[in-house]
């Protein structure tokens, strides 16, 4: 199937010479029926410059299938919103909502309510990035769990000129390499108290 994830029809466009006509719409609840977070998905479609729209919906975890629920949940909305930043927003594509109440209601009410918490959701998600932009905490961290990448090795590894046999002749030059924390937990505590 071409679209079972973003990266499967990222390769489909590669194959087919179509990577600069499309971007591609991400459906949050689709990434979790792909075994993936909306995140990562968003992720995958921004590095690879395709990430076009979102169809900011989500899904009940433990039905797997396609539920397009009002997306509530403040910590998915403040990674889907970091994605959008970093992206620098969603031009020419933007949000929509594919979702629906959650039981036979057809009270006006209700769907004005679901549409409002859903939009909230999404809107204190940015400014959750926003504080997290600000204090820098979650910024400094990342970069120092990847400041290998800066070094000559790192750089030759990014620049794909690190062959396994260059690579073990290093590794037997400097003996078994330390291993830093990544310091997971810390990183969630920061994303945690933007929330």
């Amino acid at each position: 199937m071409y679209d079972w994830d973003v990266a499967t029809t990222f390769s489909f466009l590669q194959k087919f010479g179509l990577t600069g006509e499309f971007k591609i719409n991400v459906e949050c609840n689709h990434a979790t029926l792909s075994g993936h977070s909306c995140h990562h998905e968003l992720e995958t479609a921004r590095i690879n410059d395709i990430l076009g729209n979102i169809d900011a919906n989500t899904g009940d975890p433990q039905v797997g299938w396609d539920t397009d629920e009002f997306l509530t949940d403040i910590s998915e909305a403040t990674l889907i919103m970091s994605s959008v930043v970093k992206n620098d927003g969603l031009a020419p594509g933007g949000f929509n909502f594919d979702a629906k109440l959650r039981r036979e209601s057809t009270d006006v009410e209700d769907l004005f309510i679901a549409h409002i918490s859903g939009m909230d959701t999404m809107a204190r998600g940015l400014r959750n990035v926003a504080k997290l932009i600000e204090d820098g905490s979650l910024d400094e961290l990342v970069r120092k769990r990847y400041q290998s990448f800066d070094t000559e090795i790192g750089a030759m590894i990014e620049a794909g000129k690190g062959d396994f046999e260059t690579l073990e002749k290093k590794v037997l030059e400097w003996g078994e390499p330390t291993v830093p924390s990544g310091k997971q937990e810390l990183a969630e505590m920061l994303f945690q108290s933007a929330l």
